[in-house]
C-alpha cells in the first residue's frame, strides 16, 4: 500500500465533481485530484446520447457535454483518475482507494464528495414476481444501448416515478423542490423513451401512478416521442411475469382493475436515491437518505464537503454543475485563499 498527499480530493467525476475540480484548480487550490470508479469521466451524461445538454444555443449531446467538462478540468490543471474506487476512510481527511496502481491511501486538506445519485432498481421498489432478463433502470438501459450496443428486446414498458428520495425529509440546501422532482422524473422518462426508440424497439406503454400527465418538463422534453403509444395514468406495476425472459407485467389501476401488458423489457425510471455509502462509512451525519450539509455544503466532518446529486438527488446536470462551483468556493474559503486576488 502506498500513501500520498493532495490538496483537494474530489470523489466522483460527474458534472458536480468536475466543475468543482475545474474551479479549484483554476483558482489556485494546489494539487486537485478527481477519482471515479467508472472507466470514463463525465457521470450520467456520458450515456445520454440525445441532445439537450449545455446552454442554449450551444446545446450538445450528453457524451459531448461530458467530454467538455473533462477537458475543462484537465486544462485547469486538475488530475482526473478513472477506474479508481474510494473504499473507505483512512483518517479524517484520508481515503483508502484501489485502482490500476493498486491500493493507495490519499490524504487531502479538503475532500469533496460528489458521488451522485442513482435510480431505485426493481428490488428496492418491492415489485414482486419472477426474476427474468429484460429489467432495467434508465441508466442501465442507456449503458446497454449506447455504451455496449446490446439488444434490449423489442416491446418495452416504461414505468414512470412520481417523486425522488429526499422530498420532505429535510430542510435546507439538500431539499428537492416539487418542480425539481417533476423535471427530473420527466427527464428520466424522456431519456428512456428516446433510448428505446434509438435501439429500434417499440414502447408498449408508459405507466405512471400519477393521476394525470406530469406538468414538469425536462430541458430536452418533447411530446413527439410519446405519440403512438398509450400513457396509463393512475396505474402501478404489481408483478413481473416470465421465466428466463420477461413476458409481461401485471398492472393494477386505481379502481382495482388489473391487466397484463405483454412485453419483453421493462424500464423503471426516476425515484432517485443518493449514493452515500462513502458518507455513511465515514460516520457523516445524514438524514433519512441524504447527507446533512449547511449553506456552504459543509458536512458534519470539518474539511469534508458534499455536493451535486448526492445532496439533491433530483438535480439536473446543469444544477449539479452549479452546485459543484458553489462547493469549490466553500473549499477555497476553507483553505484560506483570497478569492479577490484570483
Amino acid at each position: 500500500m502506498s500513501a500520498r498527499e493532495v490538496d483537494v480530493l474530489v470523489v466522483g467525476a460527474g458534472p458536480a465533481g468536475l466543475v468543482a475540480a475545474t474551479r479549484l484548480a483554476a483558482l489556485g487550490a494546489g494539487r486537485v485530484e478527481v477519482l471515479d470508479a467508472d472507466q470514463g469521466a463525465g457521470g450520467a451524461p456520458r450515456y445520454g446520447a440525445h441532445r439537450g445538454y449545455g446552454t442554449w444555443p450551444r446545446v450538445v449531446t450528453g457524451p459531448a457535454y461530458a467530454r467538455r467538462l473533462v477537458a475543462a478540468a484537465q486544462r485547469a490543471g486538475a488530475v482526473v483518475r478513472t477506474g479508481v474506487t474510494a473504499l473507505d476512510w483512512a483518517g479524517p481527511l484520508a481515503l483508502e482507494t484501489v485502482g490500476p496502481l493498486g491500493v493507495e491511501t490519499v490524504t487531502a486538506r479538503a475532500v469533496v464528495l460528489a458521488t451522485g445519485a442513482r435510480e431505485r432498481p426493481r428490488a428496492a421498489r418491492l415489485v414482486p414476481g419472477t426474476r427474468p432478463a429484460g429489467v432495467y433502470t434508465t441508466g442501465e438501459l442507456q449503458r446497454a444501448v449506447h455504451q455496449f450496443g446490446q439488444h434490449i428486446g423489442t416491446r418495452v414498458v416504461i414505468v414512470g416515478a412520481g417523486g425522488t428520495a429526499c422530498a420532505g425529509e429535510a430542510t435546507g440546501p439538500q431539499t428537492a423542490t416539487g418542480a425539481e422532482e417533476a423535471v427530473a422524473a420527466a427527464y428520466a422518462e424522456h431519456a428512456a423513451v428516446t433510448t428505446v426508440l434509438a435501439a429500434g424497439a417499440t414502447v408498449v406503454a408508459l405507466v405512471t401512478g400519477l393521476s394525470r400527465a406530469r406538468s414538469g418538463r425536462a430541458p430536452v422534453a418533447d411530446s413527439r416521442p410519446r405519440q403512438g403509444f398509450p400513457l396509463l395514468t393512475g396505474a402501478t406495476v404489481i408483478e413481473l411475469l416470465g421465466q428466463g425472459r420477461l413476458s409481461g407485467v401485471r398492472v393494477r389501476h386505481r379502481d382495482g382493475r388489473t391487466a397484463v401488458l405483454p412485453c419483453d423489457t421493462v424500464v423503471f425510471t426516476g425515484a432517485f436515491v443518493p449514493d452515500q455509502a462513502l458518507a455513511r462509512r465515514g460516520g457523516l451525519a445524514t438524514g433519512t437518505r441524504c447527507p446533512d450539509v449547511d449553506a456552504a455544503l459543509r458536512t458534519s466532518r470539518p474539511g469534508v464537503f458534499a455536493t451535486g446529486a448526492l445532496v439533491r438527488p433530483a438535480a439536473s446536470a446543469p444544477a449539479a454543475a452549479r452546485a459543484g462551483a458553489h462547493a469549490a468556493h466553500a473549499v477555497l474559503d476553507r483553505l484560506g485563499l483570497d478569492l479577490k486576488s484570483a
